[in-house]
């Protein structure tokens, strides 16, 4: 600006107006906020170690942390440290096309509406072993991975139980028509005990999308990214990773809180340990 000015004799607003710039740029010198190289510092590493989440997730871990601050400024420091979450792989095999079977039963507060389905996985021998996933689908809780080589309807039940013990039975329990659950011995348990049973449509997983959607967060956050060289360390790390879902992990259905939030969560700022 002041180039211009010396170079052409011109005035400042007369500058301002060619150049296209507001003459308050003239008056005040931007300093940015006093934090934010501190701000920088907690979003870089949240994004190491969260390499899964992208900006709005990474705003909700902040915020827990105890930053105040909103999404469109991580937003720009996202950018500018050029952060970005690596592509999904492709999923594998036909599309699912949502047709809205899936609200018939919707949830309309906790323990009406729990959904389970089963995950398969290998540990690094190349030995298969089972998952049963249980959700709290009103409030996206996660509440037991059930992690053993094989599972059947008597490990479904014994999962059942102690989830009754604890939380009482819910109204509902979603699930496909897998022979785990469609098994006699089960459904006459779930209705000894008050629940009813709600199967899907045969070959319409989309009908059971809220644990189907848990079970690709699971897949693309841990079990894509870890090795597991035994069922115990599988146990373990499935059953640690459970915990920070239900916790910390921001979910954007509940405005980018976890389903069970712990009242302040700090940020590990420890290096990793390779």
């Amino acid at each position: 600006m002041d180039h211009v000015r010396q170079e052409f004799g011109v005035s400042e607003r007369r500058a301002c107006r060619a150049l296209g710039q507001h003459r308050s740029t003239q008056r005040k010198i931007p300093l940015g906020h006093q934090d934010e190289a501190r701000l920088t510092a907690d979003i870089t590493e949240l994004a190491r170690q969260y390499g899964r989440y992208g900006y709005r997730q990474i705003t909700g871990l902040l915020n827990q942390a105890g930053w105040c601050v909103n999404h469109k400024r991580v937003e720009r420091i996202w950018r500018r440290e050029g952060l970005k979450v690596p592509q999904m792989q492709k999923k594998r095999g036909r599309l699912w096309l949502a047709d809205g079977s899936c609200v018939r039963l919707r949830a309309e507060r906790p323990n009406h509406v729990w959904s389970y389905d089963f995950v398969q996985d290998r540990t690094a021998d190349g030995r298969a072993y089972r998952m049963l996933n249980i959700v709290d689908e009103f409030t996206r809780e996660v509440l037991v991975i059930r992690v053993k080589r094989k599972l059947n309807s008597v490990d479904v039940i014994d999962a059942l139980t102690d989830l009754f013990i604890l939380r009482g039975p819910p109204e509902f329990i979603r699930s496909d028509n897998g022979p785990e659950f469609i098994a006699a011995k089960l459904r006459n348990w779930i209705e000894a005990v008050g629940a009813k049973t709600a199967y899907i449509e045969p070959g319409s997983p989309w009908e059971n999308g809220y644990v189907e959607s848990f079970n690709a967060r699971l897949r693309d956050e841990l079990l894509d990214g870890e090795v597991f060289y035994s069922l115990r360390e599988a146990q373990i790390l499935i059953e640690r990773w459970r915990k920070h879902y239900n916790t910390v992990r921001p979910h954007s259905a509940l405005g980018y809180r976890p389903p069970a939030p712990e009242s302040i969560v700090p940020i590990d700022r420890r290096p990793t340990m390779h």
